[in-house]
């Protein structure tokens, strides 16, 4: 009874913030102090924008992947104008203060240790689609992310590849095959007679149809 009763002053006090420039709306109900400088405000981080969707009630339910979260790792120098969010619910893209957010639907739990390792397979995942760079340099910068894993981490890499389609696992596969990794875990949820089309080089993959990647 208490917020229903002074939920009309509440929304007309936001308003006048948000006049006054005091406060900017990012969608119903949300908003986010600007920060000001001498060439105007500053956008909140793509964090703030998508806060809602990383992190409710305390608990992770999401988190930022795409371009962003692949120039971290080195996969790409591109600036994106969008956010990319791995949740483990569908939704449809929406635009908020001007940028789109779209969804990109994980099949396994999300946990704040975790989320690299999603972001990996979320790499291998979209490797067509990562601008300003190749297929054949995703692989090997992949690879070296990979490499900076600890054992237990790869293995739970490995285990975390089965939630995805097959061409993922085959491509982790034969990269795991090149670091003489253990491959059991991938190889034997694979179909032998299935071949995955993927513009990787033999120069990259040696062993790429050991894994049936055409």
């Amino acid at each position: 009874m208490f917020v229903h009763r002074y939920q009309p002053a509440l929304a007309k006090a936001l308003n006048r913030l948000v006049l006054q420039g005091e406060l900017q709306k990012i969608a119903k109900g949300k908003y986010y102090i600007p920060k000001k400088t001498i060439f105007g405000n500053l956008k909140p981080a793509d964090s703030e924008l998508v806060k809602d969707f990383l992190e409710q009630n305390g608990k992770i339910v999401g988190y930022i992947t795409g371009t962003a979260a692949f120039a971290s790792l080195g996969l790409t120098t591109q600036i994106s104008s969008s956010i990319l969010v791995g949740t483990n619910k569908y939704r449809r893209p929406i635009t908020r203060n001007g940028v789109k957010i779209s969804f990109l639907l994980q099949e396994n739990a999300i946990t704040s240790s975790n989320i690299p390792l999603l972001r990996i397979l979320d790499a291998l995942r979209l490797i067509k689609d990562i601008p300003a760079t190749s297929p054949d340099d995703c692989v090997m910068n992949i690879c070296k992310a990979i490499n900076a894993l600890s054992m237990e981490q790869k293995r739970e890499l490995a285990e975390l590849s089965l939630a995805y389609t097959p061409y993922v696992r085959a491509l982790l596969g034969a990269i795991y095959e090149n670091m003489e990794l253990e491959t059991e875990t991938i190889s034997k949820t694979l179909n032998g007679v299935t071949s995955y089309k993927l513009p990787i080089s033999d120069k990259v993959l040696s062993n790429k149809r050991n894994w049936n990647i055409i």
